[in-house]
């Protein structure tokens, strides 16, 4: 009942639709340039960027103005591998600066429905690139989620059984397939290197997913259940943990991507997070040094990479996008380099370049206001003042000072 009431509630604040918001005093970073545009300003029209410039004389009428008050105003950022399936969940990533996601699979669709709600304005994002259920080898009690599944209750390996859980995602409404290369890092009894499905079995999804117009992402820890991603046409390696330069030099040549998910395995060896466990906490510790070497060589080979806080936002959870930019900085990337990262490359890997990633007029009106200046201070990423997805001000921290 407190669920079905929160969202009349939501539905009944959005009603309106997004407002005409013109947004003064900024400094602009628009995730093209690397420069700070200062003396700048805004303007919102409904969930569309109109128009971006030198700041004007006069207040225009018709418009919600919103002092900047001399901050940094960025695009909104985008997390490539998420696992959010509530409305709580949601709203924590759109307060923490993240104005689209990437799901890599919920167990009930539920990415699919956030996704309606959000293209519907009933909600005020993040806007959802929806994976629906993984496909993977076992599917548990996720056979629950359409009555279609309960063939594959005994395993999805065969053609046929992989070609038929493509479909019913497609079916769904999906934006993407989400399938794996290797075993999990988060359960002390699997061993993430081992692969589980053949570059023949991943090509399989990779063909039936182009049926539907559909790209399909690879959650792969191990070198050659990675290889057999890339080789089988993934359009992003998930994690890469283990790649070797050989297979990322294929990742370069073949285009595919690279969403490290540094931050979960940094949670690994953290105890008490969200994956508490002797033997993960000393995997973790194993498996950093690894994954750092991985970003480094990929940085050095030029494969492009996007961020991905691969969790599920829930009220314990600190593992956010804005600390994967950090540790990108920290492993070599410019700050430039990880703003792109979490803004412009994000769009490109999503095939949503023409609507996000960049504050030009006419893309969505997706944005956050930083404290300090991001090219100088990536933490800043960590403090988001202001955040606007699809033109409703769906966090709003200033003015600090009281009016008189």
């Amino acid at each position: 009942m407190k669920t079905i009431t929160t969202l009349i509630l939501l539905t009944m604040t959005l009603s309106l639709g997004a407002q005409n918001i013109y947004i003064k005093n900024i400094n602009v970073f628009d995730g093209i340039s690397n420069k700070i545009t200062a003396e700048s300003a805004i303007k919102i029209k409904g969930k569309t960027i109109e128009w971006v410039g030198e700041q004007l004389a006069q207040d225009p009428t018709g418009y919600e103005v919103i002092d900047g008050l001399g901050y940094y105003l960025m695009p909104g950022m985008i997390d490539a591998h998420t696992h959010i399936s509530n409305f709580k969940a949601a709203e924590r990533a759109l307060k923490s600066g993240v104005t689209t996601v990437r799901s890599a699979s919920t167990k009930f669709y539920q990415d699919v429905t956030l996704s309606n709600l959000s293209k519907q304005g009933i909600i005020p994002g993040p806007d959802f690139v929806s994976a629906g259920i993984y496909v993977t080898p076992n599917l548990g009690e996720t056979i629950l989620a359409d009555v279609r599944l309960s063939n594959l209750s005994k395993g999805v390996r065969s053609e046929e059984a992989l070609r038929q859980l493509v479909r019913i995602n497609a079916e769904r409404g999906v934006d993407v397939i989400k399938t794996r290369g290797t075993e999990r890092a988060g359960l002390p009894e699997t061993d993430p290197r081992q692969q589980t499905y053949t570059k023949e079995q991943l090509s399989i999804v990779v063909d039936e997913a182009a049926k539907h117009n559909l790209k399909v992402m690879v959650h792969a820890h191990g070198d050659e259940g990675g290889r057999a991603a890339v080789e089988a046409g993934a359009v992003s390696i998930e994690h890469g943990t283990f790649l070797s330069r050989e297979t990322l030099e294929l990742m370069k040549k073949k285009g595919t991507y690279l969403v490290p998910t540094f931050i979960t395995i940094e949670d690994l060896k953290v105890p008490g997070g969200e994956y508490s466990n002797p033997t993960l906490e000393l995997r973790g510790r194993f498996m950093l040094v690894e994954a750092e070497r991985t970003i480094k060589d990929a940085l050095d080979i030029g494969v492009k990479m996007a961020t991905g806080a691969d969790n599920d936002y829930s009220a314990e959870s600190t593992t956010r996008v804005s600390l994967e930019a950090e540790h990108f900085v920290r492993l070599g990337m410019t700050n430039f380099q990880a703003l792109q990262a979490a803004t412009k490359n994000g769009a490109e890997l999503l095939g949503l370049t023409n609507q996000i990633g960049t504050l030009e007029p006419g893309k969505e009106a997706d944005m956050i206001l930083l404290p300090n200046n991001p090219l100088q201070d990536i933490v800043a990423l960590q403090d988001v003042l202001l955040v606007i997805s699809n033109g409703q001000v769906a966090l709003k921290r200033i003015p600090f000072a009281l009016d008189e």
